[in-house]
């Protein structure tokens, strides 16, 4: 059985009276500048291919204007392609009739909005419970699945405050707590986090991923910030002017960018904090002399400061016990410089 929970494929969005000629203009080769010149037509997405695996955490992200939200609104069908699927578990939801949406929105997706949406006359728990208020469960079952979710978010005890009540972050919480809730298999969380401050954003991004841990939801997740993406990210898709630039592991995207557009978004990245120890070490192959041993998943900076700058130490990289590979300090090094796409090939 096939791990791609969502499947996008051959996708096209254009915006205009009249969609389908204007479709033939971009199938003949018309860019999206002449098609808005010439036709008054905007192509919003044109030929997005991306596959979602089950339990994974998608980010597509991309600046203003790239089609991130316009595309993950297909996904629940909030709107029509041009011309493309989406598969969800293998069926394509365009062919749905307005029953399966309905089943597929209360039951198979859950969506936490960037501006909380919270309904303002309903408590805390009222607003947790609002999914399997809708699909009309009875009250034992939706109250004991809201307050569950509000605890597990952290919000015990607020049960009967209202919105106005909590501040920002909070209100996001209850967002959260609302769409877990629902049981779905699938969340859409489209700038989620954007409208918080920076250390609340980041105990949310934290918060999500310790969840996830436990919960392994197909999440796919708008931003237009890169170290969110980065921190978020299993697989990572980046858009420009409505089509993908590039996607694939958000490490091997930073190491290997392959499009000046890219080169210019990780440029001021923080590699060292960013980068994993799993991303530049080589095979063990007989290594020896290790100055000690490290995890996989621990950050270049983590290495910097336990090698106290020290190019000539060796690590043992290790997970779950077992060795993975070797972690050389000079290696390291030549990680934290950008490599350009017209100087690639030279490095060695």
């Amino acid at each position: 059985m096939s791990d791609i929970k969502v499947s996008i494929q051959g996708l096209y969005k254009i915006f205009g009276d009249n969609p389908d000629t204007a479709m033939q203009h971009v199938a003949d080769g018309m860019d999206k500048a002449t098609l808005l010149d010439e036709h008054g037509h905007v192509l919003g997405l044109q030929d997005i291919n991306v596959d979602m695996r089950a339990g994974e955490v998608t980010v597509i992200m991309g600046l203003s204007g790239s089609g991130k939200s316009t595309l993950i609104r297909h996904i629940n069908r909030l709107i029509d392609p041009t011309a493309g699927k989406v598969l969800i578990d293998g069926e394509n939801v365009l062919d749905y009739d307005a029953a399966q949406l309905r089943e597929m929105r209360q039951r198979r997706m859950s969506m936490v909005f960037q501006k909380f949406a919270l309904l303002p006359h309903r408590t805390v728990l009222q607003n947790a419970g609002m999914s399997p208020r809708i699909r009309g469960e009875e009250a034992e079952a939706i109250e004991k699945a809201a307050q569950k979710w509000l605890e597990r978010v952290g919000l015990a005890g607020f049960e009967d405050s209202y919105p106005h009540q909590l501040s920002g972050g909070m209100q996001q919480r209850v967002g959260l707590a609302r769409a877990l809730a629902s049981d779905s298999d699938i969340m859409l969380m489209d700038e989620a986090f954007s409208a918080l401050d920076p250390l609340i954003r980041s105990d949310m991004q934290d918060l999500l991923l310790e969840l996830q841990k436990d919960l392994h939801k197909t999440i796919i997740f708008i931003t237009h910030d890169l170290d969110e993406a980065l921190k978020l990210a299993d697989h990572l898709v980046i858009l420009k002017d409505g089509y993908v630039v590039q996607q694939g592991e958000p490490q091997h995207i930073l190491l290997n960018p392959n499009d000046p557009y890219i080169e210019d978004f990780v440029s001021d990245i923080n590699r060292a904090r960013v980068l994993r120890v799993r991303s530049v070490m080589k095979p063990v192959n007989g290594y020896a002399d290790f100055a000690g041993v490290v995890d996989a998943d621990d950050t270049l900076e983590n290495l910097i400061e336990l090698s106290e700058g020290d190019t000539t130490r060796r690590y043992l990289v290790q997970r779950d016990g077992d060795d993975v590979g070797v972690l050389d300090m000079k290696a390291l090094v030549r990680a934290l410089v950008p490599q350009h796409t017209a100087d690639r090939g030279s490095i060695r």
